[in-house]
């Protein structure tokens, strides 16, 4: 693992022990279902065996409870975050196996899904990751994941990408403040794309403001603060999946700003 990729993990081991909170629409299976479909529904998991690759502070490892998966395997490496997860996530526990462990350390399991929600696109070096999801799976086994897309975030990527290269260097306190400053601008920006036909209005319109005002600056915040963060083309994240052997790959443009793709693990040979 090299010092980015370290420093990405520790930066969001940081941010989980800080931001602790998955309330109302930001954790609910309304949000899920958004981020999954058309791809998958969240009553696919139901009675299933899945992975949730970088858990964090457990959203999406009680998203999959409350949808019914039958086992949980949450996979997390930061330490910090761990004790978040295990924190949040204590009403399922029953359901929920912890691994303190990057992804590319996840064992084979013979599980029905992995699914992998804005985490793979802050890893350096994602195929190892995505190699242990296909031998986790068993045949015929989905694996679902979600990553910024570059195609539609041109404007955006055009502010967002100078000033990262700021906020990723500054102690919490600083960025906390830029934050809170960013999360009034993003509101009066949303308040206009009601009358108007702006950028990512649908997006902002539909998913970010449903939202609390904490969470939307969480969301403004895990957008500055990892040290690493890459926008995939639809062609780089068919790629991704394709390299890694999974067929019958699919993409959904959500929004028009990130991909969710889906990947099948063929059978075995006969």
């Amino acid at each position: 693992m090299n010092d980015v990729a370290k420093k990405t993990i520790d930066d969001f081991g940081d941010q989980w022990s800080i931001y602790k909170e998955n309330d109302g629409f930001y954790g609910s299976q309304e949000l899920f279902k958004d981020i999954v479909e058309p791809l998958l529904t969240p009553e696919a998991f139901e009675d299933k065996t899945v992975a949730d690759i970088g858990s964090g502070a457990g959203r999406i490892v009680n998203m999959l409870a409350a949808a019914g998966a039958k086992k949980i395997y949450a996979v997390e490496p930061s330490s910090k975050a761990f004790a978040t997860l295990t924190d949040n996530t204590a009403e399922y526990a029953d359901r929920i196996i912890y691994i303190n462990k990057p992804g590319s350390e996840l064992p084979s399991l013979n599980l029905d899904y992995v699914i992998s929600l804005g985490v793979i696109h802050h890893i350096p070096d994602p195929e190892p990751v995505l190699a242990a999801c296909y031998e986790t799976l068993r045949p015929n086994g989905k694996c679902l994941i979600w990553l910024y897309g570059k195609e539609g975030n041109e404007r955006y990527l055009s502010v967002a990408l100078p000033l990262r290269r700021l906020t990723t260097h500054l102690p919490h306190y600083l960025l906390s403040t830029i934050c809170s400053v960013l999360n009034i601008f993003l509101w009066v920006y949303m308040m206009a794309c009601t009358l108007l036909e702006l950028p990512m209005r649908k997006y902002l319109l539909n998913v970010i403001r449903p939202m609390s005002f904490s969470a939307r600056k969480l969301v403004i915040y895990d957008q500055l603060n990892p040290a690493y963060a890459k926008y995939y083309t639809q062609d780089e994240a068919i790629g991704l999946m394709r390299k890694a052997g999974f067929q019958d790959v699919k993409t959904h443009h959500r929004h028009g700003y990130s991909w969710t793709v889906l990947g099948t693990r063929p059978p075995d040979p006969a």
